[in-house]
């Protein structure tokens, strides 16, 4: 079983920047290879993906709408994975969520229905 911290999250005006952060923990996480991800979700809408990184790191995803702004990252030997975020806007508040899915694929993931484990979440509330 895996365990999905993340942080980071809070307020931020427009334009600004925040760095995301999820720890994973779990005997399973550590003596496989997982794939990861970062989802979102504003009040009354569907949970969409962000970005996501294949387990080596050698393959990421974007979202169209994020392209360019946000950028995903993970360390292994740590167990951590990294969501910065640049240039927000205020249509990038939401509810953040990490993801993770056992799989040695070379591509990065992108459905939701592709990730077993979820993080509790962390708020980002970008500010006009």
């Amino acid at each position: 079983q895996v365990q999905l911290v993340e942080s980071g999250g809070g307020l931020v005006q427009a334009g600004g920047s925040l760095r995301l952060s999820c720890a994973a923990s779990g005997r399973t996480f550590s003596n496989y290879a997982y794939a990861m991800g970062w989802f979102r979700q504003a009040p009354g809408k569907e949970r969409e993906f962000v970005a996501a990184i294949s387990w080596s790191g050698g393959s990421t995803s974007y979202a169209d709408s994020v392209k360019g702004r946000f950028t995903i990252s993970r360390d292994n030997d740590k167990n951590m994975v990294y969501l910065q975020m640049n240039s927000l806007k205020p249509e990038d508040t939401a509810v953040y969520y990490c993801a993770a899915e056992r799989t040695y694929a070379t591509m990065a993931l992108s459905k939701r229905v592709d990730f077993g484990s979820w993080g509790q979440g962390t708020q980002v509330t970008v500010s006009s």
